[in-house]
């Protein structure tokens, strides 16, 4: 067990994606939807270890010596890596067991799952058949074991290795790997049946039934063939060279990153034991290093998108338009009059891309400045951007390059914008801009009128879909006029450096912000202590903040009643040997993700109340620009303040949090069960 005061951060992120899991076991969902939660689990992991895992390994390699103290950290790097491995390896045996129940359940529902000794005569004769024309073009075999080093393993594919050997002898062998070509073939396929079962297999085990055939040229006739992944070092390394632009730096950094380290190595634990030795030792791996066995499937993201062959459940309701804008001509019209606060999901995104391409088209708008963190594939927010530079408006977009895992889609948006006349911002160097901001200027009768909003999600219409997030539209002149400082800081920060120090309404990072929530939350603390009343309610994805996390546990000590609503990482006290009765914890994990960030002081009956796009994070409050936005507006601030209550009241979908990680369910035993997602949606569909 770790000896520091309060949960290490990445300890708490694998009790979060333990919740993941818990939706994955759990009967209530519909069996598409558990097998999308193994998904889901699967794919965040691969992210745990591709940026912290990664990052804890290079901390252990960066000193010589045993000092904690050189990360300003309470564990060294290297026992908070023994302590992931062991809750990692618990997590995957839960995980296989999940997965065995799931088979037994598609099995009643008349569905396999086929491997390659599992097919009748007329599922191989389709077999090879659809090999031969889908899928032998899209493999080359590699023969590795004459080779000084591997060849270049894609972090994000499966492998087939394969093992070559004659009956007549077990000396004379050889090795080989087949890349899986998901991407470009798929990996579900469905088999022909004779009855009304569903057959499918997955492409590697189409892969498997053709060895014999693949390798033909050399003789062999036993093969034995088992999966494996490889998880590499994801961080990008940049230069000092002054003379180097960033998106030259990003691009390098990028053909770095497939050079990356594998910090794990995950295999079918019945590979060939000769193989995984080799393997191990050409990727350099030790008894140190994330060695995983697994079963005979690997890459389970991709079950995210498993063929939907179930009998048909109850769909997810389509987003609502929200009541002020349904009737409306113009989206415009009425944020220029009055502040509108959409839900995502709930509310519909469309509204977001209806007031850019109202402002494309509209010729009294003269610009729009514009952040852009995470877009959209194929973006209607670039779409109506593009629109209005060719109408000739003055548009500005600051897009982050160094949004991770989106780096490459970030520098071809750059070169798409700036071909039609968008001007571009590249952010700050050794700071990400995570603000989700807007301001849209138009000229009207000689007088100037801003609008536009603060979003707590990504301008991202597909995560717009299940992200639960909130987005402000608004024309208030004081929040427009600290949404200009940003984008006048952000133009240049060196010449413009003192422009955050101005802001007035918004809370802003990296000056700012902490400040201001220390000062609110010492303002709770006095009230409490004069026995008035007090109260903090706050929603966020993560609180890892020891400084704030601790200040918060002063406060429920002092008396003032604590609400937190965490998604995934929450630093609570290891020590604690009773939580106060005024703090309360929970999580929310169910069929959307809860992203939005909401903060709520009773402020001595004023009830302070921000949206945000800052976490309570070291990265987001001291090295990120981040804004966290005032809901002014009266009927806002009560909506707001009763859907937080909604959740606060979940007892189907909330697990307790605490420093054991047990994940317990909020009792409901002789309560009405309430699921706040489903009920959020029942109170705006009642607005509306």
């Amino acid at each position: 067990m770790l000896k520091s005061s309060f949960v290490q951060r990445d300890i708490s992120w694998l009790s979060f994606n333990a919740r993941v899991l818990q939706e994955a076991n759990d009967q209530s969902v519909s069996l598409k939807d558990r097998i999308r939660f193994l998904g889901i689990f699967s794919n965040n992991l691969d992210e745990f270890f591709r940026v912290r895992v990664a990052t804890l390994k290079r901390m252990v390699e960066l000193t010589g010596k045993k000092d904690k103290m050189n990360f300003h950290m309470e564990n060294l790097p290297s026992e908070i890596l023994i302590e992931i491995l062991h809750n990692v390896l618990k997590q995957q045996n839960e995980f296989d067991r999940i997965w065995i129940n799931i088979q037994s359940e598609m099995k009643r529902n008349k569905v396999y799952l086929k491997n390659d000794k599992q097919l009748s005569k007329v599922q191989k004769d389709f077999v090879v058949d659809f090999f031969e024309k889908n899928v032998r073009s899209n493999i080359i075999p590699l023969m590795i074991e004459g080779l000084a080093e591997l060849p270049y393993l894609r972090e994000k594919s499966i492998y087939l290795g394969v093992v070559m050997q004659s009956k007549q002898s077990a000396y004379h062998q050889q090795y080989a790997l087949i890349e899986i070509p998901s991407k470009s073939v798929g990996r579900f396929i469905q088999l022909p049946t004779a009855n009304k079962e569903t057959h499918i297999i997955l492409l590697e085990d189409i892969i498997r039934v053709n060895l014999p055939y693949i390798f033909s040229y050399f003789g062999y006739d036993q093969f034995d063939a088992h999966i494996f992944k490889v998880t590499k070092d994801a961080e990008i390394d940049f230069d000092n060279d002054v003379s180097i632009s960033l998106v030259e730096k990003m691009k390098k950094g990028l053909k770095g990153r497939r050079k990356g380290k594998p910090v794990r190595f995950v295999y079918d634990r019945e590979m060939n034991g000769g193989l995984l030795n080799f393997l191990t030792k050409k990727l350099k791996l030790d008894n140190k290093s994330s060695i995983i066995p697994g079963g005979r499937i690997h890459n389970f993201k991709h079950f995210m998108d498993f063929p939907n062959v179930f009998p048909a459940v109850k769909e997810r309701p389509s987003s609502i338009p929200h009541p002020e804008l349904k009737k409306a001509h113009r989206v415009t019209d009425v944020i220029t009059a009055k502040d509108v606060l959409l839900h995502f999901p709930y509310h519909s995104f469309s509204s977001i891309i209806d007031l850019l391409r109202e402002a494309a088209i509209d010729p009294d708008v003269s610009s729009i400045k514009i952040t852009a963190y995470r877009l959209a594939s194929d973006s209607k927010v670039i779409n109506a951007l593009i629109n209005a530079s060719r109408n000739g408006k003055n548009v500005e977009v600051m897009l982050e390059l160094k949004a991770r895992f989106d780096e490459e889609a970030n520098l071809e948006w750059k070169n798409v914008l700036e071909d039609e006349g968008v001007k571009v911002i590249l952010g700050i160097p050794n700071m990400k801009v995570h603000a989700k901001i807007c301001v849209i200027k138009k000229r009207v009768r000689n007088k100037t009128i801003q609008y536009g909003f603060v979003s707590t999600g990504n301008l991202n219409e597909k995560t717009a879909n299940f992200y639960g997030d909130h987005c402000l539209l608004t024309s208030n002149r004081s929040i427009m006029a600290d949404i200009n400082r940003i984008f006048f800081y952000l133009e240049n920060p060196v010449m413009h450096g003192k422009a955050l120090l101005d802001i007035k309404t918004l809370l802003v990072s990296p000056l700012g912000m902490r400040k201001k929530l220390k000062e609110l939350i010492d303002f709770e603390i006095s009230q409490a202590k004069r026995g008035r009343p007090s109260s903090i309610t706050l929603k966020l994805n993560s609180l890892s903040d020891i400084a704030l996390a601790d200040q918060l546990y002063k406060a429920s000590i002092a008396g003032v009643k604590v609400d937190l609503i965490i998604r995934g990482i929450f630093s609570a006290k290891r020590k604690e040997r009773k939580r106060p009765d005024s703090l309360n914890a929970i999580s929310i994990v169910d069929q959307y993700l809860e992203h939005a960030r909401v903060l709520h002081f009773h402020h001595s009956g004023e009830d302070l109340m921000y949206i945000s796009s800052a976490d309570f994070m070291v990265r987001n409050l001291d090295h990120r620009v981040e804004a966290a936005c005032p809901i002014l507006d009266e009927f806002l601030k009560q909506e707001l303040k009763e859907i937080l209550q909604i959740q606060l009241s979940d007892n189907v979908k909330a697990r307790v949090l605490d420093a054991d990680f047990k994940n317990i369910y909020i009792d409901s035993h002789g309560k009405k069960k309430i699921r706040s997602q489903e009920e959020i949606l029942k109170y705006l569909q009642k607005k509306s």
